[in-house]
């Protein structure tokens, strides 16, 4: 074998090693699962009018581990009723707003992960998303 093609195979295996392990440190970081709440959560917000105010909201929680979806199935009423109550006490104009939004999903967040560390000692929600926002 010539100088040029143990060069040339040389690069392949090395090559090769570094994209293993480039490949198995994002198969670690790709296994993000989520959990939707089902149906999706309809409840009534302050209303300053006559008029009743309602939102109906589709949330998905991001965890970093698949098997963490049990628990989070297993306390979905507890969290349910968290989420009910945080948006039942807002008021129209954070409802409609968009920075309100964000303030109401991350009061969420923190309220799902603090109750469900406390039942299960740990916090495994990564993210708490609104897939559906619709408000009236």
């Amino acid at each position: 074998m010539n100088i040029k093609n143990f060069a040339s195979l040389l690069l392949i295996v090395v090559a090769t090693i570094f994209s293993f392990g480039a490949y198995a440190e994002g198969e670690v970081e790709d296994n993000y699962a989520y959990y939707g709440f089902e149906p999706d959560l309809i409840t009534n917000y302050i209303s300053s009018g006559k008029k009743l105010g309602f939102v109906r909201i589709g949330i998905e929680l991001m965890v970093r581990d698949p098997k963490d979806l049990f628990a989070l199935e297993h306390h979905d009423p507890l969290l349910r009723a968290a989420i009910l109550e945080i948006m039942g006490s807002q008021t129209a104009d954070k409802v409609k707003s968009l920075t309100g939004r964000e303030e109401i999903r991350r009061e969420c967040y923190d309220t799902v992960n603090r109750l469900i560390e406390k039942e299960t000692g740990k916090a495994v929600v990564v993210n708490l998303l609104f897939t559906k926002y619709l408000y009236d």
